[in-house]
């Protein structure tokens, strides 16, 4: 026969329910290591296949009629309950048993099952009766605290606070701790002492339920709903077995309200930042001097330029036409957005004719930044086919030099394409020189060249060719012998004795500063007058044909 049902759901614990008249004149004499088991509803066990219809959180009562010739089954009974997740057993003394068995109380503190000695004086109703009466109450006080956390939501939402403090304050309200997490995977916000490495463990989070449990916490994870994709997580933190329905309703509610807060301000935000584009764009044409464009910076709280920064500018490569040029400079913004290092800067993007100006605040130096650059390209070109070559200047701080360093990369891409330079990213420090000398006559360049690398140049070829190489990539280096030996793939010992070589067939000392500078315009002027020549050899060629 199916037990029949007692009473609504609750939400109490057993040491909870045990602390409501009369259900508090028993005790628990067995199994207090389960008195934090929630209680979600109470019934009494008159049916012998009781398992079969329990439910998870339900307590039951009994007179012990089923089990009073058989303690070991009733041992068995509580193993049974306690898989089907019941918080508890109450047995009423006195008519069948004068005392509980020894095998079921050894078996309840074995398990940690709640064994409840019931108060002999009342009935089975009247204590059920007492913890409806004690839930109501209960539920009651709930509701009334959530209605009036629900009136100072919506207070929070016409409120324009910062963002932290208004997290703080819904955070407040609804009575538990909160951390709020980016679409990218960061916590913006969390107050709850959870570490954010434990917080975002398994992301990018794909599952639909929304309890997470932690070691020692869980939480109530909400999607920040703006348009079909989550635009981050809100996540309340509790130490607590779990949340009332109400709650959760709260919780749903509170993250509305968070989503709406961060969509204005991202829109509004992205309004001020297109704005500030527009009169970057505006300076860089002459139209706007840099003391009105430092001006609006300082009034919109825009203030990448307002310290030291880096400014990067990225060619996209490819055809001229004018959607695949702009979908390439979309995806360009894309891969910087998403690196974790260079997204975690600040840096300002914004389109130009030459391509993506990027304004990175000096977090990092012009060398990881470098790495990081040639890291997006590889990114680039593989994912979409995008040959993007990226130019970087020097360090810059105001906006009064935002006109040169928008030269300087200008002038760094032109010469790095005409002198056929490989890499993906070109610092214009290595085309500086190249850019200072590069009006000077061919013929002055090339016997400069012959004077300074005449001795390696009048060997064969073969061996010219490999000493030529090594010393190039020992300039390139500073004259770090290490680093030159492991980018041409031989042992150090190698380089230092190609080096002594070279050393002596020029007549140089690689320790003294004025003859690594001769030798290092040497190369360049050597490269420049080779390309000088390209043009020449072409009309040669097409006049003897």
């Amino acid at each position: 026969m199916k037990p029949a049902r007692g009473g609504t759901s609750m939400h109490l614990t057993v040491e909870d329910a045990l602390s409501v008249y009369p259900l508090s004149e028993g005790k628990l004499v067995a199994g207090a290591a389960g008195k934090n088991r929630i209680v979600k509803s109470v019934n009494v066990m008159d049916a012998p296949d009781i398992w079969d219809w329990i439910k998870d959180g339900e307590m039951l009562f009994t007179t012990g009629y089923l089990i009073k010739d058989d303690p070991q089954g009733g041992a068995g009974l509580l193993e049974q309950l306690n898989r089907r997740g019941s918080s508890g057993l109450g047995i009423k003394l006195g008519r069948f048993w004068e005392q509980i068995p020894p095998a079921l109380i050894l078996m309840a503190d074995k398990l940690g099952f709640p064994l409840i000695q019931l108060p002999y004086e009342f009935t089975f109703s009247d204590q059920m009766n007492g913890l409806y009466r004690a839930e109501m109450q209960r539920s009651t006080k709930a509701l009334q605290a959530a209605m009036e956390k629900q009136k100072r939501l919506m207070r929070f939402a016409l409120q324009s606070d910062p963002i932290l403090q208004l997290f703080e304050e819904i955070s407040g309200v609804v009575g538990y701790p909160l951390a709020v997490v980016s679409a990218e995977g960061r916590a913006l916000f969390n107050n709850s002492g959870v570490p954010e490495e434990s917080l975002l463990r398994a992301w990018p989070w794909t599952g639909r339920h929304p309890w997470v449990k932690g070691e020692g916490w869980q939480c109530y994870r909400v999607p920040l709903l703006s348009g079909a994709k989550p635009a981050g997580y809100a996540c309340f933190v509790t130490g607590e077995p779990l949340f009332t329905t109400l709650e959760e309703g709260l919780f749903h509610q509170a993250a509305e309200l968070i989503a709406y807060q961060m969509e204005a301000r991202i829109q509004s935000a992205d309004n001020r930042s297109r704005q500030y584009e527009d009169q970057i764009r505006a300076c860089l044409a002459g139209a706007l001097p840099p003391a009105e464009l430092a001006a609006y910076g300082e009034s919109s709280g825009n203030s990448v330029l307002k310290g030291a920064y880096i400014p990067v500018l990225t060619s996209p490569g490819g055809t001229s036409d004018a959607a695949g040029r702009s979908a390439r400079m979309e995806r360009i913004r894309q891969e910087y957005g998403s690196h974790p290092v260079l997204s975690a800067l600040g840096a300002l993007h914004l389109d130009m004719e030459e391509g993506v100006l990027s304004l990175f605040p000096d977090g990092a130096g012009a060398d990881e930044l470098a790495e990081h650059l040639a890291s997006c390209s590889g990114n680039l070109r593989k994912s979409a086919g995008c040959v993007a070559r990226a130019a970087i200047g020097g360090r810059r701080s105001g906006e009064q030099s935002l006109a040169s360093a928008w030269m300087e990369l200008k002038e760094t891409l032109r010469l790095a394409a005409e002198w056929g330079v490989p890499d993906p990213v070109v610092p214009y420090r290595k085309l500086e020189l190249a850019y200072l000398f590069e009006h000077c006559p061919k013929e002055r360049m090339a016997a400069f060249c012959d004077r300074v690398l005449g001795g390696l140049l009048r060997k064969e070829p073969e061996y010219r060719q490999e000493m030529l190489r090594t010393l190039e990539v020992y300039l390139d280096n500073d004259g770090q012998l290490s680093e030159t030996a492991k980018k041409l793939y031989i042992h150090r010992n190698t380089a230092s004795y190609r080096m002594d070589k070279i050393s002596e067939l020029l007549e140089v000392d690689l320790k003294k500063t004025d003859d690594l500078l001769r030798l290092k315009l040497a190369f360049q002027l050597r490269g420049m007058s080779a390309k000088a020549e390209e043009p020449a050899a072409a009309l040669r060629t097409a006049g003897r044909k």
